[in-house]
């Protein structure tokens, strides 16, 4: 016998869904929005970051991450160009993660455990810019505005 969600949980689903794909959109872009504001307050730390992870000219990373980071940002709550947004959001998680959350080049111990928890994380933000990209920006976009 298939598991089957109760009908009110259907029922909710599909009736906010416009909302819900907003909510879910802010959700994702939030972690962007953060990670943006604080590379803009304190730029020469995440430089040090960069430069920490030995890449070539850090400044220029920190400058390209926070434009990435910025756009992603804008075009998940706004729902412009939503799913072309979700393929980047993919595809600069991904870079992001083989770049800067190596795990299992981490000694045993808290960093690693640290390294660790932001890959599954942002395992999470791939899964969620995928959903977003088979989604589209709904109901509630500039993208439904414009008629895309």
């Amino acid at each position: 016998m298939p598991f089957r969600s109760p009908p009110r949980i259907d029922e909710f689903a599909t009736s906010n869904a416009d909302l819900l794909i907003l909510i879910g959109r802010v959700l994702l872009a939030w972690v962007f929005v953060g990670s943006a504001y604080g590379a803009l307050t304190n730029f020469s730390g995440s430089v040090s970051y960069f430069r920490s992870l030995n890449l070539p000219v850090p400044q220029l990373f920190t400058t390209i991450n926070l434009v990435l980071e910025i756009v992603i940002s804008v075009g998940l709550i706004l729902g412009i160009g939503t799913r072309y947004c979700a393929i980047l959001t993919f595809l600069f998680v991904l870079s992001a993660t083989a770049i800067g959350h190596r795990y299992w080049e981490y000694p045993a111990g808290p960093q690693q455990i640290g390294q660790y928890n932001n890959f599954l994380k942002n395992i999470s933000i791939m899964g969620g810019a995928l959903l977003i990209l088979v989604t589209g920006g709904g109901r509630f976009s500039l993208d439904r505005r414009v008629g895309r």
